[in-house]
Order: structure tokens, then C-alpha cells, then sequence
């Protein structure tokens, strides 16, 4: 099959168009709040019930007991934001429940350790090996590595944006 240069730019722009999650890149404003949907937030609460439905009257799908958790809010419904987690569990929280401050877990879809770097690059020393799952608090990220803190006492440094559920591909986050 021969692709002329017209035939090839218009495809490579419909796959720059996509996100990894579906959503297009032509931005969607949630109809109660105006932020951006898809985005990523995090638990505010210690203890935060995910339901099947957008109301107290819904069953309780899940329970998560860690703040600041990261999840992704897809859709907003009066006080209640539809959000997803890393294992993609979907379900329905209040607001309130939820908090902007950015945070990410370390790989989740892969075994063994990824490296938190001194500085933004692969060539950069390891200060400490982070297991998959961990959570980690956004400091900043530029559009390929993020600065981000974990544990207690806390380190600080740099993981590839590739290696975080947290953050979208080639998201800056100042």
C-alpha cells in the first residue's frame, strides 16, 4: 500500500490527537467546575468511598484508605466527579473527597524497581530504586521527566513522566 506525504501527515495527526486514555487532545471543560476532563487529582480524605452512581443512594464499589491517592476524573455530575483509578476501577466520588494537589504512583503495570534520578536524564545518578506502586508526590514535570518526592524522610528527584500513572505523556506541570 503506497501513502502519499498528504495521506501520512493526516494520519500521524489523528494519533497526535488521541490521548493514551482515549480522550481527544481538543480539550473537554467539565460542565460543573470548567477544569479540563480528562485530568488527574488526588484523595484528600483518609478514607473515601468510590460508588456505582453519582449519589449517596449508589452501593459502595470501593474503599480507599490512602490520601492522596491519584486518580483521574473522566466526567463531573453536580458535586459527584466520575474517576478512575490505575487498576481502571471506575466509579463516582464527591468532590469534596478530592483535592488538585498532584501525586502519582510509580509504574503499577510493571515488576521491580524505577529509578529516582539527581537530575532530568537517563544519565543521571540514582539516589534511590522505587518500587513499583509507590506513591509519590508531583513537584513539577517538564514534558518528559517529573520531579517528585517519596517516603519518610522524604527524597527528592527525577523519574521519567513514562514511569508515573499520575501524569499525562508530555504534560508540564509547574
Amino acid at each position: 500500500m503506497k501513502l502519499n506525504f498528504l495521506s501520512l501527515f493526516a494520519s500521524l495527526y489523528i494519533a497526535a490527537s488521541v490521548l493514551p486514555n482515549g480522550a481527544q487532545a481538543l480539550e473537554e471543560k467539565g460542565q460543573e467546575t470548567g477544569f479540563p476532563l480528562p485530568r488527574f487529582v488526588s484523595l484528600k480524605s483518609e478514607k473515601a468511598n468510590m460508588r456505582v452512581g453519582p449519589g449517596l443512594q449508589y452501593r459502595i464499589k470501593l474503599v480507599y484508605t490512602e490520601p492522596g491517592f491519584p486518580l483521574e476524573v473522566l466526567a463531573e455530575y453536580g458535586n459527584w466527579r466520575q474517576v478512575r483509578d490505575y487498576s481502571a476501577d471506575v466509579g463516582w466520588m464527591h468532590e469534596v473527597l478530592l483535592s488538585g494537589k498532584r501525586t502519582a504512583v510509580v509504574a503499577p503495570w510493571k515488576k521491580g524497581y524505577t529509578a529516582l534520578r539527581e537530575r532530568p536524564s537517563f544519565d543521571g545518578n540514582v539516589r534511590a530504586k522505587l518500587e513499583s506502586k509507590v506513591l509519590v508526590n508531583v513537584n513539577s514535570c517538564n514534558t518528559a521527566w517529573c520531579n517528585v518526592s517519596a517516603g519518610d524522610p522524604s527524597v527528592e528527584g527525577y523519574v521519567n513522566q513514562l514511569a508515573l500513572w499520575g501524569v499525562y505523556p508530555g504534560e508540564a506541570i509547574n
